[in-house]
């Protein structure tokens, strides 16, 4: 059996390391990914890309006379429970799939990992949840149950003893991951459509907006990831200008990542790939990286390409006017 997965790789936000309780980091998702297949195609790809909603539109085509049938997954970012107790970090959410304009009913694998193994099994033998409300679990385990989860490195004690007492903070990774069974039909296309609210980082103000910042090292390699040119830059000089001295830095600014290498991963070229970005609101800001951008819409952006391997991800970067 071939086994298709929709592919959410998480990535590191230079903002989320970088700044205080005002932000919350983003984890870049992606879309429909086939590991290994010589029977199916990508025929097309449509991406629409917004702080609010991410959809996108596949047609795939299986090249044989057979059926062929699959596994399809749709794996989240990998959520550090430990990463929680530092910093406010946000997931994709509300996801939908449709094929052929059907809806898919899919089931849900929850694992939790620690030093690189899977001890899902060990957190179940002692009632512990791998999702959810599973701190009040913790606490109420007694002493040897509680030695066996901080020596798998399942947990950590809060209050730095032994944690033979006292509240003990959950430090696994949760990898969830979506799936059903598709059947591609031998010699035909395929239609599938998948939506969610992506996990959109946010600021309550915008370094860019900060002379110094711009300057370092950290401001430069940022505005490189999203492209951010000198046009974009005095955008951000006339916000700040027009919010006044006292709140120059307090121009928000959202941040949304969409993994397109694994696109990269098909036996052939995408046939046609088209991207549309919006940025919300006539007078935001918006800088993403791309060749070949036509304004569509007062908000919106498109791009296409024909006989396509993407060759990095889509990194997308909102700024809008203080409220």
């Amino acid at each position: 059996m071939h086994k298709i997965a929709l592919c959410l790789a998480a990535t590191a936000s230079l903002a989320g390391t970088a700044r205080a309780n005002d932000t919350t980091a983003e984890r870049a998702a992606g879309g429909l990914v086939l590991t290994r297949s010589d029977a199916i195609d990508m025929v097309s790809e449509d991406l629409f890309v917004s702080a609010d909603l991410v959809r996108v539109r596949y047609v795939f085509r299986n090249r044989t006379a057979a059926d062929v049938r699959t596994t399809v997954a749709f794996p989240l970012p990998d959520d550090d429970l430990a990463e929680r107790e530092v910093r406010d970090v946000a997931t994709p959410r509300d996801f939908a799939t449709l094929v052929d304009g059907k809806p898919v009913r899919m089931a849900v694998e929850h694992k939790a990992i620690a030093n690189g193994r899977d001890q899902s099994a060990l957190l179940a033998s002692l009632g512990v949840p791998v999702t959810g409300d599973m701190e009040a679990k913790l606490d109420a385990l007694g002493k040897d149950a509680r030695k066996r989860l901080i020596a798998a490195g399942l947990v950590t004690p809060d209050n730095g003893g032994d944690g033979s007492t006292g509240h003990l903070i959950p430090a696994w990774t949760v990898k969830e991951t979506w799936h059903w069974d598709q059947r591609f039909p031998a010699g035909r296309d395929l239609m599938v459509e998948h939506r969610y609210a992506p996990a959109t980082g946010a600021s309550v103000g915008t370094d860019l907006a900060l002379p110094g910042f711009r300057r370092s090292a950290e401001g430069k390699a940022y505005a490189a990831r999203y492209c951010a040119d000198a046009g974009f830059l005095a955008g951000i000089d006339r916000l700040a200008r027009a919010a006044g001295r006292q709140a120059a830095a307090a121009l928000p600014e959202y941040r949304v990542g969409y993994v397109l290498k694994t696109g990269a991963n098909w036996r052939a070229p995408i046939g046609s790939f088209r991207l549309v970005i919006d940025k919300g609101a006539p007078d935001n800001l918006v800088s993403f990286c791309a060749d070949g951008v036509r304004k569509i819409s007062p908000t919106r952006f498109e791009v296409r390409r024909s006989n396509w391997r993407p060759d990095r991800d889509l990194d997308v970067l909102i700024v809008t006017p203080r409220g």
